[in-house]
């Protein structure tokens, strides 16, 4: 599903404008994004949680010549499911 359908999506279900609804969305996608530069976890009771891991150094392969690669430490976005959803998806 893409945002376009999202957005769709949520304006039939709850009668308001698409419009409106991509302005919500960006703003979500913007305070989300925010809060995880922070280093902050966002908590959506019935979703779950969006936070920030930092990923150690390790040694790598780069598979087309076989050579040994160092791949540096770094932060990534994570996303764990909360009960509800996990329950719902079932």
């Amino acid at each position: 599903m893409t945002k376009k359908e999202l957005a769709s999506n949520i304006a039939a279900r709850t009668e308001l404008p698409q419009k409106q609804i991509n302005l919500v969305l960006d703003a979500f996608v913007a305070e989300l994004t925010e809060v995880l530069k922070k280093e902050d976890k966002l908590q959506l009771i019935g979703l779950g949680t969006f936070e920030t891991k930092e990923r150690k150094a390790r040694t790598g392969r780069n598979v087309k010549t076989g050579e040994t690669i160092e791949i540096p430490a770094k932060k990534v976005p994570v996303f764990k499911a909360g009960k509800a959803l996990k329950d719902a998806v079932k």
